[in-house]
């Protein structure tokens, strides 16, 4: 297992904010997004910081899996990665990724 590092905690820290918090903490927010979102969380902090992102893009490519679930996110009302999109192009990009 790799570890996080300070890259990847940073763009982790950003998807919390903008993501995955405001679904934790909602109490309108369905079952099956709060157990979706643990474990997307898990998936991604496995990987180093070039990994979530190459795991954020392809979640807005819309793999199998992510297609649905962008379709609870939308239905209930929550970000998605892909209203995130522009902030993260910003935040994360090639620079970001080469910077010790």
């Amino acid at each position: 297992m790799k570890t996080l590092g300070p890259k990847g905690r940073q763009i982790m820290d950003f998807l919390d904010e903008r993501i995955f918090d405001p679904i934790l903490a909602s109490p309108r927010a369905s079952e099956r997004l709060k157990r979706g979102v643990p474990y997307t969380i898990m998936q991604m902090e496995e990987h180093d910081a070039r990994e979530i992102v190459q795991y954020y893009w392809s979640s807005i490519i819309e793999t199998d899996p992510s297609i649905h679930f962008a379709a609870l996110m939308r239905r209930e009302r929550f970000d998605r990665f892909e209203e995130a999109l522009e902030e993260s192009r910003l935040r994360i990009d090639d620079r970001f990724l080469r910077r010790p």
